[in-house]
Protein backbone atom coordinates (compact mmCIF):
# COMPACT_ATOMS: atom_id res chain seq x y z
CA UNK A 1 0.00 0.00 0.00
CA UNK A 2 1.65 3.61 -0.99
CA UNK A 3 1.78 5.78 1.72
CA UNK A 4 0.41 10.07 0.94
CA UNK A 5 3.28 12.37 1.56
CA UNK A 6 2.94 16.32 2.34
CA UNK A 7 3.84 18.53 -0.33
CA UNK A 8 5.40 22.12 0.59
CA UNK A 9 5.18 25.14 -1.46
CA UNK A 10 7.57 27.01 -1.40
CA UNK A 11 8.48 30.98 -3.16
CA UNK A 12 12.29 29.66 -3.81
CA UNK A 13 13.87 26.88 -3.10
CA UNK A 14 17.15 28.68 -4.56
CA UNK A 15 18.65 29.21 -0.76
CA UNK A 16 18.68 25.72 -0.23
CA UNK A 17 20.66 25.29 -3.24
CA UNK A 18 22.81 27.96 -2.28
CA UNK A 19 23.79 26.46 1.46
CA UNK A 20 24.07 23.06 -0.48
CA UNK A 21 26.92 24.35 -2.66
CA UNK A 22 28.58 26.26 -0.07
CA UNK A 23 28.95 22.89 1.63
CA UNK A 24 30.45 21.07 -1.06
CA UNK A 25 32.70 24.29 -1.79
CA UNK A 26 33.76 23.88 1.82
CA UNK A 27 34.81 20.63 1.79
CA UNK A 28 36.06 20.37 -1.78
CA UNK A 29 38.35 23.12 -0.42
CA UNK A 30 39.28 20.86 2.44
CA UNK A 31 40.03 18.19 0.26
CA UNK A 32 42.86 20.80 -1.90
CA UNK A 33 43.94 21.24 1.34
CA UNK A 34 44.44 17.89 2.18
CA UNK A 35 45.90 16.82 -0.93
CA UNK A 36 48.84 19.10 -0.46
CA UNK A 37 47.31 22.33 -2.65
CA UNK A 38 47.75 20.45 -5.87
CA UNK A 39 46.51 22.93 -8.84
CA UNK A 40 44.43 21.71 -11.52
CA UNK A 41 42.36 19.33 -9.49
CA UNK A 42 39.51 21.43 -9.03
CA UNK A 43 36.63 19.79 -11.04
CA UNK A 44 38.13 16.34 -9.30
CA UNK A 45 37.79 17.99 -5.78
CA UNK A 46 34.38 19.25 -6.66
CA UNK A 47 33.05 15.52 -7.42
CA UNK A 48 34.72 13.45 -4.18
CA UNK A 49 32.81 17.01 -2.08
CA UNK A 50 29.99 16.05 -3.72
CA UNK A 51 29.58 12.36 -3.64
CA UNK A 52 30.84 12.72 0.29
CA UNK A 53 27.92 15.48 1.00
CA UNK A 54 25.27 14.24 -0.51
CA UNK A 55 23.39 11.08 -2.39
CA UNK A 56 21.82 12.03 -5.73
CA UNK A 57 19.32 9.81 -6.13
CA UNK A 58 18.13 8.16 -9.47
CA UNK A 59 15.07 9.59 -11.07
CA UNK A 60 12.48 9.15 -14.13
CA UNK A 61 10.35 12.00 -15.59
CA UNK A 62 7.23 11.58 -17.77
CA UNK A 63 4.70 13.74 -19.26
CA UNK A 64 1.29 13.59 -20.66
CA UNK A 65 -1.15 15.86 -21.70
CA UNK A 66 -2.34 16.63 -18.10
CA UNK A 67 0.90 16.00 -16.02
CA UNK A 68 4.02 15.12 -15.00
CA UNK A 69 5.00 12.27 -13.55
CA UNK A 70 8.27 12.27 -11.70
CA UNK A 71 9.71 8.65 -9.85
CA UNK A 72 12.92 9.04 -7.34
CA UNK A 73 14.12 6.06 -6.53
CA UNK A 74 14.86 6.37 -2.77
CA UNK A 75 15.84 2.74 -1.09
CA UNK A 76 16.24 2.29 2.25
CA UNK A 77 14.70 5.83 3.18
CA UNK A 78 11.98 6.25 5.42
CA UNK A 79 9.03 7.94 4.17
CA UNK A 80 8.43 10.08 7.44
CA UNK A 81 11.96 11.70 6.57
CA UNK A 82 11.52 12.97 3.38
CA UNK A 83 11.01 17.05 3.09
CA UNK A 84 9.55 17.95 -0.48
CA UNK A 85 8.97 21.32 -1.80
CA UNK A 86 7.78 22.47 -5.01
CA UNK A 87 7.72 25.70 -7.13
CA UNK A 88 6.17 26.21 -10.22
CA UNK A 89 9.20 25.19 -12.41
CA UNK A 90 11.30 23.30 -8.91
CA UNK A 91 11.04 19.97 -7.15
CA UNK A 92 13.21 19.66 -4.39
CA UNK A 93 13.39 16.37 -2.59
CA UNK A 94 15.71 15.90 0.85
CA UNK A 95 16.16 13.26 3.13
CA UNK A 96 18.51 12.50 5.72
CA UNK A 97 19.41 8.58 5.87
CA UNK A 98 20.99 6.96 8.89
CA UNK A 99 22.92 3.24 8.76
CA UNK A 100 24.43 2.19 12.31
CA UNK A 101 25.55 -0.88 13.46
CA UNK A 102 24.62 -1.63 17.08
CA UNK A 103 26.00 -3.03 19.98
CA UNK A 104 26.87 -6.97 19.28
CA UNK A 105 28.59 -10.25 19.48
CA UNK A 106 28.67 -10.35 15.36
CA UNK A 107 31.53 -8.42 13.63
CA UNK A 108 30.58 -6.64 10.74
CA UNK A 109 33.01 -7.77 7.90
CA UNK A 110 31.97 -5.78 5.17
CA UNK A 111 29.51 -2.19 4.93
CA UNK A 112 28.54 -0.97 2.02
CA UNK A 113 25.41 1.02 3.65
CA UNK A 114 25.93 4.67 4.02
CA UNK A 115 24.21 7.54 5.75
CA UNK A 116 24.00 11.09 5.28
CA UNK A 117 21.91 13.59 3.09
CA UNK A 118 19.68 12.52 -0.08
CA UNK A 119 18.88 15.84 -2.50
CA UNK A 120 17.36 16.20 -5.53
CA UNK A 121 16.58 19.21 -7.13
CA UNK A 122 14.79 18.76 -10.89
CA UNK A 123 13.56 21.75 -12.94
CA UNK A 124 10.75 21.11 -15.06
CA UNK A 125 10.27 21.74 -18.41
CA UNK A 126 7.23 22.95 -18.27
CA UNK A 127 5.36 25.34 -15.22
CA UNK A 128 3.52 23.18 -12.77
CA UNK A 129 0.64 24.15 -10.45
CA UNK A 130 2.25 23.94 -6.91
CA UNK A 131 -0.97 23.44 -4.98
CA UNK A 132 -1.90 20.30 -7.27
CA UNK A 133 0.91 18.38 -6.45
CA UNK A 134 0.68 14.35 -4.92
CA UNK A 135 3.02 12.49 -3.65
CA UNK A 136 3.10 8.79 -2.72
CA UNK A 137 5.71 6.47 -1.86
CA UNK A 138 6.03 2.35 -2.31
CA UNK A 139 8.37 0.13 -2.37
CA UNK A 140 11.52 2.54 -2.08
CA UNK A 141 9.87 4.95 -4.86
CA UNK A 142 8.42 7.82 -4.44
CA UNK A 143 6.33 9.30 -6.89
CA UNK A 144 5.11 12.80 -7.68
CA UNK A 145 2.34 13.68 -9.80
CA UNK A 146 2.32 17.31 -10.63
CA UNK A 147 0.02 18.60 -12.67
CA UNK A 148 0.98 21.70 -15.55
CA UNK A 149 -0.04 24.53 -15.61
CA UNK A 150 -2.56 25.95 -18.16
CA UNK A 151 -0.68 28.50 -20.26
CA UNK A 152 -1.76 32.14 -19.53
CA UNK A 153 -4.18 33.27 -22.62
CA UNK A 154 -2.78 36.68 -24.48
CA UNK A 155 -5.77 39.01 -24.66
CA UNK A 156 -6.69 41.81 -26.40
CA UNK A 157 -7.38 44.85 -24.37
CA UNK A 158 -10.13 47.52 -26.38
CA UNK A 159 -8.71 51.38 -25.47
CA UNK A 160 -11.45 53.36 -24.93
CA UNK A 161 -10.70 57.18 -25.44
CA UNK A 162 -12.82 59.69 -23.44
Amino acid sequence: MATTLPVKKTESIFDELNRLQDRIMKRAFEIFDENGHIFGKDMENWLQAERELVWKPAIELEEDDKEFRLQIATPGVDPKDIDIEVTPEYVLVKAETRHEHKEQKDRVHVCEFTAGNMFRSVRLPKKIDPDKVKAEFKNGILTLSAEIAKEAQIRKIELKAS
